[in-house]
């Protein structure tokens, strides 16, 4: 059996570490905001590359505590627009409509399923007060001219950066690019905790000290509520095991795009669509602008696709299933006619990629693929 993303593999290749690291939590006798979150909060803002890292439960929490907090600031208020990309996992539109904002959808460009910037500035009219983008499945969607619109019409840009630890545009990590980030430590991410676990990141001393008041219930001072908050909190376990694997995301990136390049060359199938391994006619690999947090194809007969695979013993995903704007809990949307978007949701399909997986395994899922409707 191929895996999709072999997790015990995966833990298993940071042991001891892990192990001794949740020991030394165990016997310190503290468990919550004590001093390997704060180590893994400056590990991670020194290692993205921004002054502030605020460890929180998740990361929706962390995309619905940066909105919160302009609200808080005066910035934005219910009813304001935020831009995001149609083509997302529901959580950057759960963070959005959360604090009763309007999300205005833009499609994706099909080469790289990120949010397409030359259809941003059509939607933007005056409720609109930022644009959160996604570096979906690990790629780099920011752009200079996402940058010129931000600067044009003094939006706020927020990126959702869950997908992409370590990601790269311009010799910089995505996570700073826009007015704030958030990321998810979900097991599964390439920067994985054992359970949930996120962060928001940002250069802005007063909108960070804001989010960490809003995530701790609204309070600076215990007992004290300045604002009605959260209970957002990212525990010393899951920091102390962050600090482990933090240690290794660049190695272990690299293993991905190994891994990936290996796909995009060997597999010969005329109807799987392969990602795009070039930007700006410069190689993704070489740009580190993709880290592969999932390899993703397109096949016009996805579900024919995934069975075979399946009944073959190689386990594969589909990210996702049904776009946010044909979700029932978005009724009010479903009449949305977002074609790119859809096709994209129809026909996609995840193969296995992990830092664990061997030759071997890449090599059955390649002769598979390519054996399909021989």
């Amino acid at each position: 059996m191929v895996k999709f993303y072999d997790l015990k593999k995966v833990n298993d290749s940071f042991e001891p570490d892990l192990s001794a690291a949740i020991k030394r939590v165990i016997e310190s006798g503290w468990y919550l905001l004590g001093t390997e979150v704060k180590e893994f909060e400056r590990e991670y803002s020194e290692f993205i590359g921004t002054r502030h890292c605020i460890g929180v439960a998740n990361g929706l929490d962390a995309l619905r505590l940066i909105l919160r907090a302009y609200i808080e600031m005066g910035i934005m208020k219910p009813g304001d627009e935020i831009i995001v990309p149609a083509n997302t996992f529901i959580a950057s539109v759960l963070s959005i409509t959360e604090n009763h904002l309007v999300p205005v959808f833009v499609e994706p460009d099909i080469a790289t399923y990120n949010i397409d910037p030359f259809k941003i500035e059509e939607k933007i009219n005056s409720r609109t007060r930022g644009i959160m983008i996604v570096h979906l499945y690990g790629q780099n969607a920011m752009n200079e001219e996402i940058q010129r619109l931000v600067d044009k019409y003094g939006l706020k840009l927020i990126e959702d950066n869950a997908q992409a630890h370590g990601c790269m545009f311009h010799n910089r990590r995505t996570g700073t690019f826009g007015h704030s980030s958030g990321h998810s430590f979900y097991p599964g991410k390439n920067l994985g905790a054992l359970g949930d676990g996120g962060a928001v990141t940002t250069d802005d001393d007063e909108f960070a000290d804001l989010v960490r008041t809003i995530a701790n219930y609204g309070s600076k001072t215990k007992y004290h509520n300045q604002y009605k908050g959260l209970n957002s909190r990212l525990d010393e376990i899951h920091a102390a095991i962050l600090r482990v694997k933090l240690r290794r995301l660049d190695h272990d990136n690299m293993r991905r795009d190994e891994i990936a390049s290996f796909y995009i060359k060997n597999i010969k199938s005329p109807d799987i669509s392969l990602p795009v391994l070039t930007y700006d006619n410069k190689s993704v690999s070489a740009l580190k602008s993709h880290v592969w947090h999932l390899f993703v194809i397109l096949h016009p007969d996805r579900d024919k696709l995934q069975k075979y695979l399946s009944d073959n013993d190689i386990q594969t995903l589909i990210h996702y299933p049904i776009p946010p704007h044909k979700q029932q809990a978005y009724n009010e949307l479903n009449h949305l006619n977002l074609p790119i978007t859809e096709k994209i949701h129809k026909e996609i399909l995840s193969l296995p990629i992990s830092p664990v997986m061997d030759k071997n395994e890449m090599n059955y899922v390649v002769g598979a693929l390519n054996s399909f409707n021989k």
